[in-house]
């Protein structure tokens, strides 16, 4: 008898977590005075669940190569960006408070352009990117639904989800809104390549972008 042993795919690590329930809002806020903004931690605020989240290389490194690809594609359409990076963007009114990977200005820059965003009276970013590889209790689709975010990109190390806002919950779709000739494939060919070479991964993104656009003319 042939026995068939089950491949197991490795488990990823991308970040570390501490996580704190029953926090007042009050008590969000003393944290992020008493840690400042220059640190290492993520924070994320959620109704009275505080998690704490540190980043480990896999999480940096998906996270970073994300946004070269969407400064690449912002730039080759002729787009304007003001990017947020990992700005606290808190809500008191909805007792809830991130600090995403990545999130970025792009319908809306001008809006904001060349000032300090103030979201009591100012729209949420068009566009936030989280990578969540390993497991967090926050529910984030919810949390970023709640304060209004239109697009929403979650990867996980090896799926890429895009959520867009429909009324006040996200449905998941199967392109960006924001750039809709690109697909899934594309953002994990451009990952996979700049495994071992990121200079290669961004002049094949370049060179296919562009001669997609030129056979579309």
């Amino acid at each position: 008898m042939i026995s068939v042993v089950p491949i197991i795919a490795p488990v990823l690590v991308g970040e570390r977590r501490v996580v704190f329930k029953n926090i007042t809002w009050q008590g969000y806020q003393q944290l992020l005075g008493i840690l400042g903004e220059h640190r290492a931690t993520k924070l994320t605020f959620d109704r009275g669940i505080l998690e704490i989240t540190m980043p480990l290389e896999e999480h940096e490194f998906s996270g970073r190569l994300i946004e070269r690809m969407i400064i690449i594609l912002v730039v080759e359409l002729g787009l304007k960006i003001k990017t947020m990076g990992s700005t606290t963007l808190d809500r008191s009114d909805l007792d809830r408070g991130a600090e995403p990977d990545n999130a970025y200005y792009i319908q809306n820059q001008s809006r904001v352009a060349g000032r300090k965003v103030d979201l009591a009276t100012d729209p949420p970013p068009d566009l936030v990117v989280e990578v969540d590889i390993t497991h967090t209790d926050i529910n984030k689709p919810a949390l970023y639904a709640a304060m209004g975010v239109p697009e929403f990109w979650r990867y996980n190390g090896r799926e890429w989800l895009i959520y867009q806002l429909q009324g006040d919950r996200y449905l998941e779709v199967s392109c960006s809104p924001t750039f809709p000739m690109v697909s899934k494939e594309k953002l994990y060919e451009f990952l996979a390549i700049a495994q071992t070479d990121e200079v290669e991964a961004e002049v094949n993104l370049r060179q296919w972008f562009r001669s997609a656009i030129e056979s579309q003319a």
